[in-house]
């Protein structure tokens, strides 16, 4: 199938649809409060401050993730990783049990295409559906409904989670019939993603030893052909990083770790070299080694330059 982007039409409400988020932290909370203007939204976290913004929101608060998913169409499920998305399905307290024939679950992390594959599968047993949706995007943008959103799913699973998909995304990429292919792209842009920022932390290393004015620098690379979205977005963030409390954390270094651990997985389960993200994942390990998981990926200029720049 040829992958298509779409600009989704302004939302709308959906008489009587009836959506669930679990998890609802810095991007779940304002994907939910943006997902009222389209549906009555169901939220369930077990921190008791996000649940109580949450119902600040309009949105109806649950003690559980189950009775918060029980009366759902759609759930958007936001996890960690492959173990948590197995878990929170199919756990000792796992929602499937507790879904309607016919809804969808809405999958918006970066887990690998081989653990959505089979949690579709099962899913599919029960008469439930998934859409694999990962996104790209912070909190403001999720907040806005202006997240890029990559979509592999059944045009049935993807035409019920259609006002969802819509309401979330300025831009929306249909790149396959069944879920996991919405992995299999994201995997490949997360490649690019980890690359670039790994490239703009080498080269502005580079510059602090030869001397530059790293704010120059900054400006006179993104106005040639050596510009890229990376190193105009984590550049300004990465000369904050020798600060005392570092970048605001964006996107934390970690998120990397296991991102590039998925590109790498893919590429040696299709016998396929990546001998680029392979560099760019050992300096986001270096960066974890080093203390800085939790803190934003641009600070992964610290694994090469430790120390503030001279100039400052």
């Amino acid at each position: 199938m040829t992958a298509t982007a779409v600009t989704p039409e302004t939302s709308t409400p959906t008489e009587g649809l009836s959506v669930c988020v679990l998890g609802l932290g810095a991007m779940g909370l304002p994907m939910a409060q943006n997902l009222t203007t389209v549906a009555t939204v169901h939220g369930f976290d077990p921190a008791a401050a996000r649940a109580e913004l949450a119902a600040s929101s309009g949105i109806t608060v649950h003690p559980d993730a189950r009775s918060a998913a029980a009366p759902a169409d759609v759930v958007l499920l936001a996890v960690r990783d492959g173990a948590q998305l197995s878990e929170s399905l199919f756990g000792e307290n796992g929602i499937a049990e507790v879904l309607s024939a016919g809804s969808v679950v809405l999958m918006t992390s970066t887990v690998g295409m081989g653990v959505v594959v089979e949690a579709a599968e099962k899913l599919a047993e029960l008469g439930i559906g998934l859409v694999d949706a990962p996104l790209s995007g912070g909190p403001a943008r999720a907040g806005a409904g202006d997240l890029l959103v990559v979509v592999g799913g059944t045009p049935s699973d993807r035409e019920k989670a259609q006002p969802v998909l819509d309401a979330m995304s300025s831009t929306l990429v249909v790149v396959g019939d069944k879920a996991g292919d919405g992995q299999a792209m994201k995997t490949v842009n997360q490649l690019l993603c980890g690359v670039h920022i790994a490239a703009a932390a080498e080269a502005l290393a580079l510059a602090d030893k030869l001397g530059l004015d790293l704010q120059r620098t900054l400006d006179g690379l993104q106005a040639g052909a050596a510009a890229s979205f990376m190193l105009g977005n984590r550049g300004p963030r990465m000369l904050q990083a020798w600060d005392e409390d570092g970048a605001e954390v964006l996107s934390r270094l970690d998120i990397f770790v296991k991102d590039l651990g998925i590109v790498g997985k893919a590429a040696r389960e299709h016998h396929l070299a990546a001998p680029v993200a392979v560099a760019a994942e050992q300096l986001f390990l270096l960066g974890e080694a080093q203390g800085l998981g939790l803190a934003d990926d641009s600070a992964v200029i610290k694994t090469l330059a430790p120390q503030r720049p001279a100039q400052d």
